[in-house]
């Protein structure tokens, strides 16, 4: 007697892909809440830090610019090596090794051994991004990364949600608790958080479709297959294929400088926002306070990417990555001129809102147009040229903050960036989303 398998009615089929929704999610969303608490916990302890080491403004931005040369460096042979050991244990492995280097770096004492230690966190953390970005394409095929993408970076500002009042905590408590200075508790338990948290992925993520075992048999064939004739059809409209197509196309390297300027003025906020806060009002300021004011834009931005992700998926990709986009910059135009503490957080509420709405829908464009090995290669490429934006920002942040007394400059620079990445994204991101890219011999 054979054995018959089945695809599942559209009702069983939309509520498959939520069920794998909520079990992928979760596990790579917690990853990647515990990089962006990594990369932003430097914002959160730049003033105490700085006045028990003797840090200047533009060494804060150097330390935090250090981290992305590593990054930048690694993140493609990280995607190759994800797609040959399998997800599970690559993404294991990058959260255990940079949540050893985080827990490190409680012990640092001077601008020297600070860069050292920012410098190996991004070695070792190099890849998580680009590399959760390609697993999701291992499980949702085109018509579900909307939703599914906007969802994951709700991860980006429920970070700070979540890091924000953590780091205040233990700048208030961590002395007591730890027998440490606040700060250098907060870098100790952040580590040691990560790791937790990476060996929970060794154990619950399945590499593939068909390894999940809360998958029926159908199911799996379902996803698999749909998976399968997507990357076919995509190869038979001219998506590149391979590694050295992706890395060598105008189109990807242009998607690449698009992307650097939507991510631009993110790390910049990350790093500075709550010395901004407190430069902007002494009753707004200090270090709790600053801290736990600069959650606001994130908590706003929330609400911005979930409202944008039901109108972005009846548009094309191209028209739902520039309207936040232009927003962003907008926002960010008001905060330059605005004086007051309160207005400026509004401003600034603003500018993430649109940034953090613009990133999900920009990743729809290059699954277009790459696939399989051009997928792994491409996407880590995008995001690795992105990343030099993490490098750039806060140390041209720093040094403009320590010439000019004040971060006006700094706003209306990251703006300029952003208007001129969305020119980029207009012409050259419409092309490869409406006549894929001309596939090379």
């Amino acid at each position: 007697m054979s054995n018959k398998t089945t695809t599942p009615p559209v009702t069983d089929e939309r509520r498959l892909w939520r069920r794998v929704a909520w079990r992928i999610i979760p596990l790579v969303g917690l990853a990647y809440v515990m990089s962006y608490i990594d990369r932003a916990n430097l914002g959160y302890v730049a003033q105490p830090m700085s006045r028990e080491l003797g840090l200047t403004a533009a060494q804060i931005g150097l330390a935090g610019g250090l981290f992305f040369i590593g990054y930048i460096l690694v993140e493609v042979p990280s995607n190759i090596a994800l797609r040959r050991f399998g997800a599970r244990k690559w993404i294991s492995r990058i959260l255990v090794s940079w949540g050893l280097v985080t827990a490190a770096t409680a012990a640092v004492h001077s601008a020297t051994t600070l860069y050292l230690a920012r410098l190996l966190l991004g070695f070792a953390e190099a890849g998580l991004a680009a590399g959760i970005l390609l697993y999701l394409t291992f499980w949702f095929p085109r018509r579900h990364r909307s939703w599914t993408m906007s969802a994951f970076f709700l991860m980006i500002p429920l970070s700070s949600i979540v890091g924000a009042p953590l780091a205040a905590g233990l700048l208030t408590w961590g002395q007591n608790l730890f027998d440490m200075a606040g700060w250098r508790s907060l870098f100790l338990v952040e580590g040691v958080l990560t790791v937790l948290v990476g060996a929970l992925i060794f154990v619950l993520l399945p590499d593939r479709p068909r390894e999940a075992k809360w998958l029926s048999p159908a199911e799996r064939e379902l996803i698999e297959g749909t998976l399968a004739a997507e990357a076919e059809e995509q190869a038979a409209h001219g998506a590149l294929t391979g590694l050295r197509q992706a890395l060598t196309s105008g189109r990807v390297w242009a998607m690449a400088v698009a992307f650097f300027a939507i991510v631009f003025g993110l790390y910049p906020l990350a790093f500075f926002l709550p010395t901004m806060i407190s430069s902007l009002s002494s009753s707004l300021g200090g270090d709790v306070n600053s801290v736990l004011l600069s959650a606001i834009p994130s908590a706003v931005a929330i609400v911005a990417m979930v409202v944008w992700s039901r109108f972005a998926a009846r548009v094309s990709a191209v028209v739902a990555t520039a309207v936040p986009m232009a927003i962003g910059a907008a926002g960010l135009l008001l905060a330059t001129f605005s004086g007051d503490g309160m207005l400026f957080i509004v401003a600034v509420c603003v500018s993430v809102a649109g940034i953090y709405s613009a990133m999900p829908q920009f990743w729809r464009i290059p699954a277009i147009g790459l696939t399989g090995a051009a997928a792994a290669s491409g996407i880590a490429l995008i995001n690795s040229v992105s990343n030099l934006s993490g490098f750039v920002g806060p140390y041209l942040t720093g040094a403009i903050k320590d010439a000019t007394g004040g971060y006006t400059w700094v706003l209306l620079l990251i703006a300029v960036i952003m208007l001129l990445g969305l020119g980029v994204l207009l012409t050259v991101g419409r092309r490869m989303e409406g006549v894929p890219a001309r596939r090379s011999r």
